[in-house]
């Protein structure tokens, strides 16, 4: 995989991890998911990321789909395994592991809650890319520190680096894309302005979990009129922390089992029925799934 592969790519999935009722990875859920991904025309596959709770899954999970992921679609879809950690020893062996199984590219973030100095940042960042191509993850509302345009700049340098998943905005990416730093926006509700008046390489989206074909025309079309007729959908997939709707949505229209592992739990009643009027409103044939229903609270199976 060379780096013009990684830099065609325009729409890539942050994809969702289901669940059996008895809490463990769906294996046969999470093919047909993928399976739908590839038939919308989806370019990539973000494995264990926020939106498939590699925070939930332990690194026996963790890489188990990775490779999992790498043996089955690694000829039709970039596999791209969130093997970032915020302790640089775990964040080396975990992305040594995947690369092992078959991933073409990692995932990584900067060291989050034990925060460490914008030098260790740097430092934490060129070991793991010195392990193999990756893409660089800034996302100061989780992590709580910014990655900065000084530190991107040197890691741009290093022959592993892919590009940017930049969640600070267009301007932002606008900035790096005109420095020849390539950008993927992860705001889903910003993506197309990012893709057509910023001129980002893409987006690594929540969004196209539930409505991959209509993500895949925004990236590949200027449509605002399609652009703006998603904007509700897109805030509410956010009402709560990423990934509580999204795993809602997916289980209103019956694409997984309704089993949350704690910490999550499902939207309320009320977001629910909200998420039910605009998830109709996008029609039975864009959704993965089928036509949605608001479910109890009874529906809903939360595991540990």
């Amino acid at each position: 995989m060379n780096m013009e592969q990684f830099r065609k790519a325009s729409l890539l999935t942050a994809i969702k991890t289901p669940y059996t009722e008895q809490g463990d990875i769906d294996l046969d859920c999470y093919d047909a998911l993928v399976t739908q991904q590839i038939a919308a025309g989806v370019d990539g596959i973000i494995v264990g990321g926020t939106t498939g709770e590699g925070q939930l899954l332990d690194w026996e999970e963790h890489l188990m789909l990775i490779a999992h992921s790498s043996t089955k679609f690694g000829d039709r879809l970039l596999i791209i395994g969130n093997s970032g950690s915020n302790n640089t020893r775990e964040a080396v062996k975990a992305t040594e592991y995947g690369f092992a199984s078959g991933m073409h590219g990692s995932l990584q973030i900067n060291p989050y809650y034990g925060k460490t100095s914008d030098q260790g940042v740097l430092a934490h960042l060129l070991k793991v890319l010195d392990v193999g191509p990756a893409f660089i993850y800034n996302v100061p509302g989780r992590t709580g520190q910014d990655i900065s345009p000084a530190i991107i700049e040197k890691l741009a340098k290093h022959e592993n680096f892919i590009g940017v998943k930049e969640c600070s905005g267009n301007e932002r990416i606008e900035y790096y894309e005109q420095r020849g730093i390539a950008c993927w926006s992860g705001n889903d509700n910003e993506c197309f302005e990012g893709r057509h008046k910023h001129a980002s390489h893409g987006v690594i989206s929540v969004t196209s979990n539930i409505i991959p074909g209509i993500m895949r025309i925004l990236m590949d079309n200027n449509e605002p009129e399609l652009n703006q007729s998603v904007q509700a959908l897109m805030s509410w997939l956010f009402c709560e922390p990423n990934p509580i709707a999204i795993n809602t949505a997916l289980m209103m229209t019956k694409a997984v089992l309704p089993v949350f592992r704690l910490p999550y739990v499902p939207l309320s009643q009320q977001l629910r029925e909200e998420g039910m009027t605009l998830l109709e409103a996008v029609g039975a044939d864009n959704l993965v799934g089928k036509l949605p229903v608001v479910l109890s609270d009874d529906d809903f199976l939360i595991v540990v």
